[in-house]
């Protein structure tokens, strides 16, 4: 099926089809919610993973599950992949979501999924499952109305966001190089932004070897893990550069095992946030140059900045474009930054053309309010079925 142009001339068509089905959108997102799925519980991954894939399926994609022998399962779906031509791009658009949230098994009986005032509320409804339907119905829409993007679409539904996206990373990296630009399903920023620039994110575990001795008869035997650890976290928190965006936070503590013992072992675990991929290397070589103060004191180091940061310049020309597509929508779109990570940070570090924030409309990600204003899905769904036919 050839391209088609109404696309361009009335995108207000997609939106109207979204509106129609904007109940349907609803109840498949709260099925959505009601699995479910902390990152490091596999069973709850894996049932929400062959949810998503029956849904992809229904709508005609090709699906298949990855399998990890300590993580969840991972889906990897196909649009129009068999429609190839010579006028058509070879390399893909690649939609890029998580089925991970971060609240344990149980939370459900607490923040059931519920509707009032125009909301709907339920752990992970805003990050990031709202994101994966409004992709459904994206895809829904298109085919519906006998749409056909210029290539393939590829939708690529990471089981370990949360948890710095470790399992199946190698295989994101695959599906982003191999992919003209990639859309991140994740939630919007505040008034429905776009996100079109994340700082990279980093994490590092600083643990002293000291030596215990009695802290009454005999300290002076003694080397304080603790007391080196609070002398180097000084050092490092001088580190930060917050006019560059480099910011150092120190937010767990350990060591010690009792009050009249010197502290044979202490931690720390440090994270960290750059806005420039130079002080991704500045910073790490700082820490792992790291030296004791006290002589006879050990330092490990582990670690590192697993998330480059997203840099505008990858998202500009995208932004533009949803930007034009979204005003016959009624959508004014603006563009934020954001100091949180996502699996878009890996993308546009290949230097793929990345935007980000294309999901849900809300606030509380994380918290116990998490919500989505319900009568942005139908426009988020159609402003992304219009970038998926328009790019």
């Amino acid at each position: 099926m050839a391209p088609s142009r109404e696309v361009f001339l009335n995108p207000s068509s997609l939106l109207s089809f979204c509106r129609a089905h904007l109940d349907a959108m609803l109840e498949g997102l709260r099925q959505a919610v009601e699995i479910e799925s902390p990152t490091h519980c596999r069973p709850q991954i894996d049932r929400l993973a062959r949810f998503m894939a029956a849904e992809l399926r229904r709508r005609h994609g090709r699906v298949r599950l990855l399998r990890h022998p300590a993580a969840g399962a991972a889906v990897v779906g196909e649009f129009w992949g068999r429609q190839s031509s010579r006028s058509r791009p070879q390399k893909p658009l690649l939609l890029l979501g998580h089925l991970d949230t971060v609240w344990e098994v149980g939370t459900l009986a607490r923040m059931p999924f519920r509707v009032r005032g125009g909301k709907a509320y339920g752990p992970g409804i805003l990050d990031m499952k709202s994101g994966i339907i409004i992709g459904l119905w994206a895809i829904h829409t298109l085919r519906s109305l006998g749409l056909s993007p210029a290539s393939s679409v590829r939708i690529f539904l990471n089981s370990d966001e949360e948890a710095s996206s470790a399992a199946f990373r190698r295989q994101l990296l695959q599906e982003a190089r191999r992919a003209r630009a990639v859309l991140v399903l994740e939630p919007a920023a505040a008034g429905g932004a776009l996100k079109t620039s994340r700082k990279g994110v980093g994490e590092f575990r600083l643990t002293v070897h000291g030596r215990a001795a009695h802290a009454g008869i005999n300290p002076a035997a003694g080397v304080s893990a603790i007391s080196e650890l609070a002398r180097q976290i000084l050092r490092i928190e001088s580190w930060a550069r917050p006019d560059r965006g480099l910011t150092l936070n120190v937010g767990v503590v350990e060591g010690g095992t009792r009050s009249n013992v010197v502290a044979e072992r202490a931690s720390a675990r440090i994270d960290v946030r750059i806005s420039r991929p130079a002080d991704q290397v500045w910073i790490e070589r700082r820490m792992r140059g790291l030296q004791p103060i006290h002589p006879e004191a050990r330092l490990e180091i582990d670690g590192g900045i697993h998330r480059p940061p997203l840099e505008h310049r990858r998202a500009a020309g995208l932004f533009a474009r949803a930007k034009e597509l979204a005003r016959p929508l009624g959508m004014e779109l603006e563009e934020a930054s954001t100091g949180g990570g996502s699996d878009g940070n890996l993308a546009a570090a290949l230097g793929i053309p990345t935007l980000d924030g294309l999901g849900g409309v809300g606030d509380g990600a994380h918290a116990r309010d998490e919500h989505i204003v319900i009568r942005e899905l139908p426009r988020r769904a159609a402003l992304l079925a219009a970038l998926l036919a328009g790019l």
